[in-house]
């Protein structure tokens, strides 16, 4: 080794041996490292739909997702619509979007251990949030929503999580979710439109405003029975035209007071509650299995 090579090694150790930083420093600072930030994107209006077949099935796929018990019935079990937890058609950002979704799949999902494609995500929807059963995936239910969802989406950069998309994360909150809090939010805010029972309103025998818990809402696979996730969705959106309203923690409260109800029995459920939360809902975020108020939930699920 030459004698200049061996005094840079040595400049090199010496400088290392003196800095204060580790492996570990490095790795917060690129935890604080400024993110890029999400792409903004706005769909086409409505007016934009073509004529034609292909615009009879992007309008087909719409009406199936305003009106998804009436349009899809064979794969629906409760009272709600897919537009319920996707405001304005599908259209609204921070309401999970269906132009924001559409670009984002194929992707690994927690929640099946497996790569998912659109349609089978749609498949999940049907089953959990809709407490039905999934289309195939040549159905023309899936066919039609996928092709609404495209429509939407022309344009958006393929893989990138756009401006918008899902529901905005809540920061935790300062106190833990309270169940006494969250009724008298629920009762000052929520009561009005969903009823006082949480069971929603109907007009000529259809919902106009879903039921939050009972026989007929959403079952206890759906990813809105966790506390996160419902938190999320109430403070983006809810009370409906003044999203944004509640503070933090009432957005958590809400959430633990609406989803400490009962509801339809995750049909993943295999005969053993303790069994089936350590499977399916071993997060703190979920009450399944949990008993609250002296009821132990999932144990008697709405029917």
């Amino acid at each position: 080794m030459s004698a200049r090579l061996s005094l840079l090694l040595l400049a090199t150790l010496a400088l290392g041996a003196c800095t204060d930083h580790t492996p570990l420093d490095a790795q917060a600072a690129e935890a604080h490292a400024p993110v890029a930030k999400a792409p903004a994107f706005a769909p086409p209006p409505e007016s934009a739909i073509p004529e034609g077949p292909y615009g009879d099935m992007v309008r087909l796929g719409r009406e199936i997702f305003v009106h998804t018990r009436k349009a899809a019935p064979a794969y629906v079990g409760n009272g709600l619509a897919c537009v319920n937890c996707h405001l304005d058609a599908g259209r609204l950002a921070d309401s999970a979007p269906l132009w924001a979704a559409y670009g984002m799949y194929p992707q690994y999902r927690k929640k099946n251990r497996h790569v998912n494609g659109y349609g089978e995500r749609l498949q999940g929807c049907f089953m959990y949030s809709m407490n039905g059963k999934a289309p195939p995936l040549d159905d023309k239910v899936i066919l039609a929503l996928e092709t609404y969802s495209s429509w939407m989406a022309q344009g958006a950069p393929h893989g990138m999580k756009l401006e918008g998309a899902g529901y905005p994360k809540v920061r935790p909150p300062a106190e833990k979710p309270d169940y006494a809090r969250g009724q008298a939010v629920f009762e000052r805010d929520c009561a009005l439109c969903h009823g006082a029972d949480g069971r929603g309103r109907k007009v000529a025998g259809d919902y106009v405003f879903p039921p939050l818990w009972g026989p007929d809402s959403f079952n206890w696979g759906a990813g809105m029975h966790e506390l996160d996730k419902a938190s999320a969705f109430i403070k983006a959106n809810m009370p409906l035209s003044r999203g944004g309203s509640l503070s933090d923690q009432e957005a958590w409260d809400v959430a633990m007071f609406m989803d400490a109800h009962e509801r339809p029995q995750d049909p993943r459920y295999n005969g053993d509650l303790a069994a089936t939360r350590k499977a399916f809902h071993d997060t703190p975020m979920s009450l399944y299995g949990q008993r609250i108020n002296g009821s132990l939930l999932g144990s008697e699920p709405a029917r």
